[in-house]
């Protein structure tokens, strides 16, 4: 192993990273490969949190203004234009065709001037690392059998699986030239087992379209005890695992930081410093049912197929939502009957039934003009029944059933914004604390990515039921 002082670090060396037994010397017989017509086995979904649609009218709240109704500008469940190729609001990943994961294999150390002749090949994959401007390490990767890659950023190049957008706090996109975008156009990598149990593993970083991953002089990299390199990404991959799983009985993870090599470390004092956290020898990239993934401007959910088998269908949300319109709640009062709408007519402007919450006490009504408290503010109403005062806003049902902890009765709302859902859903929400920036953290609402306000970030919903 050539070490960084060592004179000879001029000419190329190389080290080979195989390992007699390894598993990539296994090769998957053509009968394990899905049938024509058979679905092919899926590995899990990435979510995203936050979509919101663009260009419709905001809420009273998000306005600063208290007048009539206007459209919601959230639209959980979809992207603004509808999902559309790669870019879309979940995705799928599913067993390939044939195998397109890589692993290390060689590692090269050489001087810099020769590094761009080392990467020339784009049909090798490989990682270099940049020491100094005299030395570099160059680890080539070669093809694994046994694993699929999905690749993740903000790259519309083919080689990207998974395009993300930024989402800025409180909802909506990032947009327009003014608009510095946060995520790597190569974020991370996700390379999934092609037998069972199909454990999925995320490495920071992903191959660009040389098929090269390039660490400069200023990254954050080093050398492993047994000799190889590692390293992170400018502003990093973070990675929480939910404890007890993503179920009713789940509890908000620590938040780690992942490397390029898939190992696990504590938090950087700040999200790009050069100083990496220490290593966490108990905790491994594998992602679980309920990983929640941070690539600096957007957040994903990972579900487990089994995991999603538990959570509610669309069906059972549309047979709550009629449900408790059949219960025929009603203002306090107008006394007028309060309905939610249904999704399927979209997220124009509140429906005259629709009901209404003050976010404080959780007292529900119909659409009403009076109890401004301009002096306390331009989102302020004061509750006719409690006289709390607090925002106003309309009640929208949580549309993307995959960040559902449980099928459990929509019974309470997230405040500011008003998405509705279970009780032990916007609980566990209410304390999952979501990265933002280069080192704070918000509890936000996963249907639209506002950041929660108030002692606990939710509330319980009053109904008031007919008085006949």
């Amino acid at each position: 192993m050539v070490l960084e002082g060592n004179p000879e670090v001029g000419s190329p060396r190389t080290s080979d990273l195989r390992h007699p037994g390894s598993q990539g010397s296994c090769v998957l017989s053509s009968g394990e490969d899905a049938q024509p017509g058979e679905e092919p086995i899926k590995y899990g979904e990435l979510i995203v949190l936050g979509c919101c649609e663009e260009g419709g009218e905001e809420t009273e709240a998000q306005r600063g203004e208290v007048t009539g109704p206007r459209a919601h500008s959230c639209y959980n469940g979809c992207l603004a234009s509808g999902d559309k190729g790669r870019r879309r609001s979940r995705l799928a990943l599913s067993r390939r065709p044939h195998a397109n994961g890589v692993k290390p294999d060689v590692m090269h150390h050489i001087s810099t001037p020769l590094v761009s002749k080392a990467l020339s090949n784009r049909g090798q994959h490989s990682i270099s690392y940049t020491l100094s401007r005299s030395h570099s390490v160059i680890v080539e990767y070669t093809h694994d059998s046994d694993t699929d890659m999905f690749q993740i950023g903000r790259s519309t190049e083919n080689m990207i699986d998974f395009v993300v957008t930024d989402t800025s706090p409180g909802g909506g996109a990032a947009e327009g030239p003014s608009a510095q975008s946060t995520i790597s156009r190569y974020a991370c990598r996700i390379l999934c087992d092609r037998r069972p149990p199909y454990t999925a593993r995320i490495y920071a970083a992903g191959f660009d379209a040389s098929s090269n991953i390039f660490l400069g002089e200023r990254a954050a990299k080093w050398r492993t005890p047994d000799g190889l390199m590692d390293g992170l990404t400018t502003n990093g991959v973070l990675v929480m695992h939910p404890a007890g799983g993503f179920s009713e009985d789940s509890a908000p993870g620590v938040w780690r930081e992942i490397s390029v090599c898939g190992n696990v470390y504590s938090l950087r004092d700040s999200r790009s410093a050069q100083q990496r956290g220490k290593l966490v020898e108990n905790e491994s990239n594998v992602l679980q049912d309920g990983s929640l993934i941070d690539l600096c401007g957007a957040t994903l959910l990972w579900r487990t197929p089994a995991g999603l088998l538990r959570a509610p269908t669309l069906k059972q949300l549309e047979a709550q939502r009629q449900e408790a319109n059949a219960a025929r709640p009603q203002c306090p009062v107008g006394l007028s009957t309060l309905a939610f709408p249904s999704p399927a007519r979209g997220r124009t402007a509140p429906d005259k039934q629709q009901p209404w919450v003050y976010v404080r006490c959780g007292h529900v009504h119909g659409y009403h003009g009076w109890g401004c408290r301009r002096e306390r503010g331009p989102q302020e109403r004061e509750c006719p029944l409690c006289r709390l005062v607090g925002p106003y806003v309309p009640l929208w049902l949580g549309q993307e059933a995959g960040l559902c902890l449980d099928p459990g009765p929509p019974s309470h709302a997230f405040a500011p914004c008003g998405h509705v859902c279970s009780e032990k859903t916007a609980r566990y929400w209410a304390q999952t604390p979501l990265p933002h920036g280069t080192h704070a953290f918000h509890a936000a609402c996963p249907f639209c990515g506002a950041w929660l306000t108030g002692e606990h970030g939710c509330v319980r919903l009053i109904f008031q039921g007919p008085l006949d």
